[in-house]
């Protein structure tokens, strides 16, 4: 019991922890307005639902596009860059939180001295011992362990921010891959009939019937679709490398879309809520949050610097002649305390200058944090602008190409009756092809906003915390 006694009276001293000087961190108002914007550019608030569930799975509902998605999450080297990153902060977390125990080293010696003439000694010891443990009367430790632990939580919560980048990004370079998929047909129906004008003008110069001009317009839009389906090819293998780099390994032909009239659809809306504090879930805001909590917490070990630092040592051990008799009669007890106070007299300043520094270190980050909460605030409020008109604009589209197709088709028919020129039917052909093209770009515009109000909005929520206390 006697034996026990010091190391219960170090043990003791972990009751001593005293308070932070940390100032009290409070969130304040977001510097944003409570709603999102009003007017003629954004749909009444009844007409803004969507998917309730904030999972890319309900949202992008092909499952060609979500196994790529998961693949991606699986290779993907940034993810695995990010994830290296949080281990790396949490192990530096709980080496920090480790700084409040005391360290305690067990140590076990033994001796043998020989001389001639004289007879042999021997000597032994074991002891446990506490080195130079320091009792956080004013919270430096504390404040330094909590800095730790919000730098590791931002930094987990930026690896939530590249996760919600990289589905986002491959589901648009998925979407773009389905609309050249579209211009390169459309291009390649183009000039299939633009061949076959060429080859009727042809005809007709060669039998005196039609102009050397009009051949030669005939071959513009036989140039111009060619071009088109050259360029169309181009982006098509373009968009499936930046898909394999993004997924992190090549890209089965059978997970890439067709047209993007059928993968546009696939992809939903979130539902949106009236207020705007839906942003604080954002990855991008949290971890800025979670920085200036780090920053606040520094503050703390600043002041606390100011302050004495006492630190405590003990040592227990036992001496004898040879570890068999160590533990027992022949065994004789050694018990040591310390104890040690350090109080910085003359820094010339450097001190209180570290509260400063660690203050404006602060006032920084709140800067920045409130920033993030108004980039955010006007990234969702213009993807709203774009959700509430681009129905309206894919509409008109959609009414611009049927017309220009009964157009040409007249056009054409009186054209081909000897009513109107060639000129009239060229017009016509022309209006049709950037009619098309332009509803293809509306369409994948109208996919495209429904990604950006999933990243805009924060996408999944970010998972608890693991405890680090393990």
């Amino acid at each position: 019991m006697a034996r026990t006694a010091p190391l219960a009276l170090c043990a003791a001293t972990l009751l001593l922890a005293g308070c932070t000087l940390a100032p009290t961190y409070e969130r304040g108002a977001a510097p944003v307005p409570a709603s999102w914007p009003e007017g003629d550019a954004y749909a009444p608030p009844a007409d803004l639902a969507g998917v309730a569930s904030a999972s890319y799975r309900a949202l992008f509902q092909d499952e060609r596009l979500q196994r790529l998605i998961a693949l991606a999450l699986d290779n993907n080297r940034d993810l695995r860059q990010a994830a290296a990153n949080i281990e790396r902060a949490r192990a530096q977390a709980r080496i920090q939180r480790a700084q409040l125990f005391p360290q305690i080293d067990a140590g076990a010696n033994t001796v043998r001295n020989s001389t001639d003439g004289a007879p042999a000694t021997s000597s032994a010891s074991a002891d446990l011992s506490i080195t130079a443990y320091e009792l956080d009367l004013f919270g430096r430790l504390q404040s330094l362990s909590d800095a730790a632990r919000n730098s590791y939580l931002a930094t987990r919560a930026d690896a939530q921010a590249i996760r919600l980048a990289l589905i986002g990004d491959i589901t648009n370079a998925w979407l773009d891959y389905a609309a050249d998929s579209s211009l390169r047909a459309l291009s390649l129906a183009t000039v299939e009939t633009a061949r076959k004008s060429v080859d009727l003008t042809q005809a007709r110069l060669t039998g005196g019937v039609a102009p050397r001009t009009d051949l030669r317009q005939a071959q513009t839009i036989l140039a111009t679709a060619q071009s088109d389906l050259a360029r169309a090819i181009t982006a098509q293998a373009q968009d499936r490398n930046l898909l394999a780099l993004l997924v992190g390994a090549p890209v089965d032909a059978a997970l890439l879309p067709g047209g993007i009239e059928e993968a546009g659809p696939a992809i939903s809306a979130p539902a949106m809520t009236l207020s705007s504090e839906v942003l604080l879930r954002r990855p991008d805001i949290m971890a800025a949050e979670y920085d200036l909590r780090a920053a606040n917490a520094q503050i703390g070990a600043a002041r606390a610097a100011l302050f004495p630092r006492i630190t405590l040592g003990a040592l227990f051990g036992l001496v004898g002649t040879s570890i068999e008799g160590l533990f027992g009669d022949g065994g004789a007890e050694v018990r040591q305390g310390s104890a040690g106070i350090t109080w910085p007299i003359f820094q010339a300043g450097a001190a209180r200058a570290g509260v400063d520094a660690s203050k404006a270190q602060r006032d920084a980050l709140l800067a920045a944090y409130e920033k993030a909460i108004q980039t955010g605030y006007r990234e969702v409020a213009d993807a709203l602008a774009r959700h509430g008109t681009i129905d309206d604009q894919l509409g008109a589209d959609r009414l611009r190409v049927t017309a220009s197709e009964d157009v040409y088709r007249l056009s054409d028919a009186r054209y081909r009756g000897g009513i109107d020129s060639f000129l009239q039917s060229l017009d016509a052909q022309r209006s049709l092809y950037a009619a098309q093209r332009n509803l293809v770009a509306s369409e994948l515009e109208a996919a495209r906003n429904r990604v950006t109000l999933y990243r805009a909005l924060g996408g999944e929520d970010a998972a608890a915390p693991a405890d680090m206390a393990g």
